[in-house]
Order: structure tokens, then sequence, then C-alpha cells
């Protein structure tokens, strides 16, 4: 069975940055495409950043040019990297993952707070 876990979320002022990372653990037969979605206050579940197994990345309009995700294969983990936090970017971020053969999973989300 495969989990995710995220971690590196936390408080920051307008400008400043987080990395978040996320690791698969459990029988991984091999980590498909990964994504980070987030979920503002009051709002729905949108899509931040995906990258493919073969390193392909897609952003949001928002997330271009601020946020970068990245991925180890080796360690199974996925990571995304932010800068220019915004208050609007406040939210629980939660990675997602599609593994071959095993399904699509969740895990439980960060949360990030962009507040002065």
């Amino acid at each position: 069975q495969v989990q995710l876990v995220e971690s590196g979320g936390g408080t920051v002022q307008p400008g400043g940055s987080l990395e978040l990372s996320c690791v698969a653990s459990g029988r991984i037969v091999r980590m498909g495409a990964m994504g980070w979605y987030r979920r503002a206050p009051g709002g729905q579940r949108e899509l931040v950043a995906v990258i493919l197994a073969e390193g392909i990345t897609q952003y949001a309009t928002f997330a271009k040019g601020r946020f970068t995700i990245s991925r180890d294969n080796r360690k199974n983990q996925v990571f995304m990297k932010m800068t220019n936090l915004r208050p609007e970017d406040t939210g629980v971020y939660s990675c997602m993952g599609d593994f071959p053969m095993q399904g699509q999973r969740w895990g439980p989300g960060t949360q990030v707070t962009v507040s002065t």
C-alpha cells in the first residue's frame, strides 16, 4: 500500500518563501505523475503544479514564475519551492500521486499561511 505525507508548510510574511515536500512510502512499484493542489479557506481544491514521470511540468497561472515543482524518483519524493508568497496563497496544500498498478493517492495536506 502507498501513502503520501507532506511537510514544509508554515507561516510566512508576504514576499517570503517556503519549500514543500511530499514523500511516498509503502510498497511502491513506480511513482507516476505527481501534483500539488491547494484549497483556500472556503474555496475549492485547485491545481497548483504537476510533474510527469519524465519530468515535464505544468503550472497554474498564479504559480508560474513563482513556484517550482521537482521530483526525486530515487527517494520517492516531490517538492515545490514557493517564492514571493502572497496572502491569497494561504491554504492547505496537498500532494497527489498516480501510482501505476496501484492507483491514485492523496496526502493529508500541509497548511501554508501568508500573513503580515
